[in-house]
């Protein structure tokens, strides 16, 4: 029963880890090489896709989706959808949608004069089954060994621990003081 115990804490430290670095930001280094329209048909990948709620017409079964193409520093590719996340999760709360693709449009750059930006996104990129990080915010940075510290992520992850930590505590306490106790009592003079 101690290995079903273990193997269920760290199957749901697991699933915690992969759910808050899919919906965290991440930032990348590129530069833009293009920017595109394309007519996205929803199937099995839809979950990691924006929900069509999002200022077009509910029931859709396809729609138009921005990207961004880009290579990074160490000369991958990496493309990003940019699609609104409205009001849903991850809580972006992006409407700029048509700001953004504008935005990228103007920073295009070649290899030979390359213009250098911090891409905002969270999500993965996945080319077997078509998931695109979204592309949340775009600036430009002066080198493309730029260093972005997430401060956010280093907050929200330290709330978290001293949240998890707090409540643990308390649950150890009062376990302790309350339940134990409660059973030692009930249970004099069974021995």
């Amino acid at each position: 029963m101690v290995y079903v115990k273990w193997v269920f804490k760290i199957f749901l430290s697991l699933m915690v880890i992969v759910f808050l670095h899919y919906t965290l930001p991440q930032h990348d280094i590129a530069r833009v090489t293009d920017t595109y329209e394309k007519r996205i048909d929803f199937g099995e990948n839809s979950i990691f896709w924006s929900h069509a709620e999002v200022g077009n017409a509910t029931g859709a079964v396809n729609r138009d989706v921005f990207f961004i193409q880009s290579v990074r520093r160490n000369g991958r590719v990496m493309v990003y959808r940019n699609e609104d996340t409205g009001w849903g999760w991850p809580p972006y709360f992006k409407f700029d949608t048509s700001n953004l693709q504008a935005e990228a449009a103007d920073m295009k750059s070649t290899a030979e004069a390359p213009k250098w930006v911090a891409i905002k996104h969270y999500g993965w990129r996945n080319e077997f089954l078509s998931i695109f990080p979204n592309a949340v915010g775009i600036r430009p940075v002066a080198d493309p060994e730029a260093r972005i510290i997430p401060w956010f992520n280093i907050g929200l992850l330290t709330f978290l621990f001293a949240s998890f930590w707090a409540v643990r505590v308390r649950w150890i306490r009062f376990r302790k003081n309350r339940i134990e106790a409660k059973i030692d009592e009930w249970t004099d003079g069974w021995g």
